[in-house]
């Protein structure tokens, strides 16, 4: 399969380099990363260990038969710009957040699908990416239900060696992501810690209240997610990925723009709409928000 992995920083860098250990792949990312994979090829380092050479570029080719879209939500719409010109037989979006795949599905020609990812990955350095975690990969309709799309997908990925299943209930595993977005990445980029650190003590009982609120709203939303498995699916996600730290803790670190909005301001608008009070997401989401306007300030 030829796929063009549109986000290579970490994640997409990770799956990308697995990827290309059997099909044609073209990362899609940015400089000093894309020339030292151009020069060097991608060094897959850490729990999986690769040394592949995809294509890298700076925008997407002309054709792709999938397209693996890793980019940061607030990205998503600027991708879906880049990734309409594309010829895309389907396109997946194995992001964090909500209303990714909308945003994809109303700009691309390409079937989307919706998918979830736990492998964690960090990229080291330009050219080399490690793998701090095998995880799973999700893949189906973004609405639910069979798709063959997915089935092609999940047949790609598998044969790449990447732990794959292809879901017909990917409505509620969206929430179920969400909830574990909103319990682990928001508690510690704010608490500093890494995931571990959330299966004992007050970081976790704060993380597991979370994911708690987030499965009340998706019940509103009409998903059968109780808040019993939310809970548990954070603290699954967290022992699984103990040393790991979050991706919005790497943004905070480094000074970056989270996905706040997508996480938990997705969270409190729905929980708004049907009059339900979600205070852990609220109270979480107003201290990254005053953080990143304190960022914007400041420059």
């Amino acid at each position: 399969m030829d796929v063009v992995v549109f986000g290579a920083g970490s994640l997409g860098s990770l799956l990308g380099g697995l990827l290309a250990r059997r099909h044609e792949v073209t990362l899609v990312g940015r400089d000093p990363h894309m020339r030292a994979v151009e020069a060097e090829g991608l060094r897959v380092e850490g729990t999986v260990e690769a040394a592949v050479r995809p294509a890298a570029r700076r925008d997407p080719p002309a054709a792709a038969d999938l397209a693996v879209v890793c980019v940061k939500a607030h990205d998503t719409a600027a991708a879906a710009d880049a990734l309409a010109g594309v010829d895309l037989g389907a396109c997946v979006s194995l992001q964090n957040g909500m209303g990714n795949e909308a945003t994809l599905a109303g700009r691309l020609d390409a079937t989307v699908l919706a998918g979830t990812c736990t492998y964690g990955a960090v990229l080291d350095s330009p050219g080399t990416v490690r793998c701090t975690g095998v995880g799973e990969v999700v893949v189906g309709a973004r609405d639910g239900g069979s798709s063959a799309a997915a089935d092609r997908v999940g047949e790609a990925f598998d044969a790449a060696g990447i732990v794959t299943t292809v879901a017909e209930d990917m409505p509620r595993r969206l929430w179920e992501k969400l909830a574990v977005n909103a319990g682990i990445n928001a508690t510690t980029a704010l608490a500093r810690v890494d995931n571990g650190a959330l299966l004992e003590g007050p970081g976790g009982t704060v993380a597991a209240d979370a994911a708690r609120e987030v499965a009340r709203v998706a019940r509103a939303e009409g998903v059968d997610l109780g808040g019993d498995a939310a809970a548990a699916a954070v603290e699954s996600v967290a022992e699984a990925t103990a040393d790991n730290t979050s991706s919005m803790r790497q943004d905070v670190e480094a000074g970056r723009r989270t996905e706040v909005e997508a996480i938990g301001g997705h969270v409190c608008e729905r929980a708004d709409e049907h009059g339900l009070e979600v205070p852990v997401n609220e109270t979480l989401t107003r201290l990254l928000r005053a953080w990143e306007a304190a960022q914007t300030s400041s420059t």
